[in-house]
């Protein structure tokens, strides 16, 4: 297989995307013979689901391409964000989303060599770093930060000054990681575009920005971490997979908001040729673990991309040679969402099977996620009450002891009993060597 020109790049780079600002300067880029560098940041708060996904099979897109990707792990973005994590456990959590994207590219064969994961806190902590936040607040209005970040900052009744800072932060990430593009959401357009007017302001070059459509959750709208009913973790089991898309939204005929069958579109057809191009032996993928066959179904014509599997006495299984095909016969309710929602599901469940068991295999990685997302129905360990020693009173003393009368004195309470003063009397006489004091 030929390696591919600089416009056959520029098509992977580009494929399946909503919208690309500047693309010129990446194709005049590919056309000089170098490699672009592109970033896509992650803010470690939630756990990270299945919606990554989305993002991450583009960017295998990008290394097919031959792009040096830097994936960001934005902590102090993830710190700045309504302080939904303190540092210490952002610290763990960065960690813990390093573990599992790495663990998503092997399993799919994408070649990790021009892949670099980055701290935020490695380069924006520096004296330049922060000039340059300085230089940005006293050029950017209250009313261009507010509107930057209006779809990607959570909006509140009382918001925090760091929501202002965040599209900022975002545009000089660019400039720090010296990339040629950043990649992201649809939701972010408003951050790029900001990057666009006012990194030139500092003197620092425009770059291109590439954007993916936002996918549905599993409930419908946005997927979200803190909605445990719109998505699926990474390492969710096989029946949690099988019970979340059951109760997904997918209603006969309606392709609108509906978040498994964009989730086809999105990463199981992507994912799907991507293995089909393995088997017809793309030289710059990888094997990847874990079952890699397409999912395409035995008996599927040449051509087929998904198969939505299907019992003979409902017509047997239906093979789809792209997505718009399988959204006709939806909306034409020709597939039914039982059978699109069991098919899903064996794929999704197909996907995450190498990604548990490497986790299961790494101690480190356990260790790391107990850390990062601590039990919240744990009880706290009862603090040992400290076990007291006994140690004996010297002779003579303790509370138990009795005092011993010094003789010829007439203790306080015999004072008024005239035959106990007697016998003290006649004990000193019989005893003349001894002083007052009992002292030799």
């Amino acid at each position: 297989m030929a390696a591919p020109t600089a416009d056959e790049k520029y098509e992977l780079i580009t494929r399946r995307l909503q919208e690309v600002l500047g693309g010129e300067s990446i194709k005049a880029i590919l056309a000089e013979g170098r490699s672009p560098k592109a970033y896509w940041g992650t803010a470690p708060t939630g756990r990270p689901h299945i919606g990554y996904f989305v993002p991450l099979t583009k960017i295998a897109d990008f290394l097919r391409a031959g792009v040096e990707v830097k994936v960001l792990l934005a902590d102090v973005h993830a710190f700045l964000d309504n302080l939904k994590a303190p540092l210490e456990l952002v610290a763990h959590r960065t960690k813990y989303y390093q573990y599992v994207l790495h663990a998503v590219f092997t399993s799919l064969g994408i070649p990790t060599s021009k892949l670099h994961f980055i701290e935020g806190s490695s380069y924006q902590l520096t004296k330049e770093y922060n000039l340059d936040n300085y230089k940005l607040c006293a050029t950017v209005s209250e009313h261009d930060a507010k509107k930057a970040g209006a779809e990607v900052v959570k909006q509140v009744e009382s918001p925090l000054l760091s929501g202002l800072l965040y599209p900022g932060l975002q545009a000089l990430d660019e400039e720090y990681l010296g990339v040629d593009f950043q990649f992201g959401g649809v939701d972010q357009r408003k951050i790029f575009t900001f990057a666009e007017l006012y990194l030139p302001r500092l003197g620092y070059r425009k770059r291109a920005h590439l954007m993916n459509a936002m996918v549905p959750g599993l409930a419908g709208g946005k997927m979200s971490s803190s909605d445990p009913n719109s998505k699926i973790d990474f390492l969710d089991s096989p029946e949690a997979v099988r019970k979340k898309i059951k109760l997904a939204f997918c209603e006969e005929g309606n392709a609108e908001e509906n978040g498994v069958l964009s989730f086809v579109e999105a990463v199981l057809i992507p994912i799907s040729e991507l293995r089909l191009s393995r088997l017809a032996g793309d030289p710059v993928l990888e094997a990847g673990t874990g079952d890699q066959k397409p999912f395409v179904g035995e008996g599927a014509p040449v051509g087929t991309v998904f198969t939505v599997e299907r019992d003979e006495k409902f017509g047997g299984s239906l093979h789809y040679s792209s997505f718009k095909e399988m959204k006709q016969d939806f909306e034409e309710k020709k597939l039914h969402p039982k059978d699109l929602k069991n098919s899903v599901a064996a794929a999704i469940n197909n996907l995450l099977e190498p990604i548990r068991k490497a986790f299961e295999e790494n101690e480190e990685w356990k260790k790391v996620e107990a850390l990062a997302y601590p039990d919240p129905n744990a009880k706290p360990e009862k603090k040992k009450k400290k076990e007291k020693v006994y140690h004996p009173p010297p002779p003579g003393k303790g509370k138990n002891v009795t005092p011993t009368a010094d003789p010829g004195v007439v203790p306080p309470e015999a004072q008024g009993a005239p035959e106990l003063g007697q016998a003290a009397v006649e004990l000193a006489e019989q005893q003349p060597n001894l002083s007052v004091e009992g002292s030799a």
